[in-house]
């Protein structure tokens, strides 16, 4: 029989479906990388979140490999390139935490555009200022989506009802246009754009994507989000633009550094965490109780269909 190592924290719906496929599964949620190397040659398959980036090293030691499976959106943790020359078949669950991103970057804008952090803070302190916390509505603007996968679609599909022109851009997509968007080329996203919502994986085409150069192309004052990738994001062009007032505030579920104590360190780590148009959150944007589940469950289900490709 078969045998997979979860070396992660995992929901345990994956395992159950797993065995019921026949695998032997050897639950180590706590295993280090040092671990992990040491008896992956045992193993068929690897399910990890982002614990230790799955690299050559780990390939090569795994020589019985044929499947690794990421519990997440991204495969930026993982050297994909490396693992189809040897015939490793890479799946991940990014269907299982869409709603949870798209409503996640919901909250963020809301918030932003009511004040909301800034006023609970305020209150608090025994300041009542209506006035400076009048917010903005979010009916008759255009938000613009960039990357239109399973959270872009999910985040588009919520803000139906909202009485907003969403807008999409695609590199990579074409004929996608719906009832929730309209297919935009990036020129309409930097003309019209009052709300900017990155929904991109992290590559080398996108790694600092989004500069002081692309920043500087956006027409109006816009609202940014970012649910996707910290790396994607130069952070010290967002400050330049949020002191100009072109960015109106910024909701970053993710950073360019997430590591302590790496973040407290970086040179805009303290602008931008005293910022009231900023608010920040750790990576929690597709981890919710719900998402936690369904990762696992979907996870379940590209397995079955790889052993039944097989």
């Amino acid at each position: 029989m078969k045998k997979i190592l979860i070396a992660d924290p995992l929901h345990p719906a994956f395992k159950q479906r797993a065995e019921e496929l026949g695998f032997i599964v050897d639950d180590f949620p706590a295993y280090t990388r040092e671990q992990t190397l040491a008896v992956i040659h045992r193993y068929e398959g690897l399910v990890i979140r982002t614990k230790f980036l799955i690299d050559r090293e780990i390939m090569d030691a795994g020589a019985r490999l044929e499947f690794i499976a990421r519990a997440g959106a991204g495969m930026d943790n993982i050297d994909v390139t490396y693992a189809e020359e040897k015939g490793i078949a890479c799946i991940h669950a990014s269907e299982g935490n869409r709603d949870a991103v798209g409503e996640h970057a919901i909250s963020l804008l809301l918030a932003l555009m009511n004040n909301l952090l800034k006023a609970d803070k305020e209150v608090r302190s025994l300041r009542w200022d209506r006035e400076g916390n009048r917010g903005l509505e979010l009916g008759g603007r255009t938000v613009a989506i960039i990357g239109y996968g399973n959270t872009g679609r999910s985040f588009a599909a919520k803000l139906r009802g909202f009485g907003v022109r969403v807008l999409a851009y695609d590199k990579y997509k074409t004929g996608f246009g719906d009832e929730h968007v309209t297919e935009a080329s990036m020129e309409e996203v930097v003309k019209l754009a009052d709300v900017l919502s990155l929904h991109l994986p992290l590559t080398p085409e996108t790694r600092q994507l989004v500069n002081e150069e692309y920043l500087f192309h956006f027409r109006k004052p816009f609202f940014l989000l970012n649910t996707s990738r910290g790396e994607i994001v130069n952070t010290a062009a967002v400050l330049r633009y949020l002191r100009e007032g072109k960015i109106l505030g910024a909701g970053l579920d993710v950073l360019e550094t997430e590591k302590f104590p790496e973040l407290g360190q970086t040179p805009w780590f303290k602008e931008l965490a005293g910022s009231d148009n900023v608010i920040l959150t750790p990576h929690v944007a597709g981890w919710t109780v719900e998402s936690y589940r369904k990762i696992s469950e979907v996870l379940g289900e590209k397995l079955s269909g790889l052993v039944g490709d097989q």
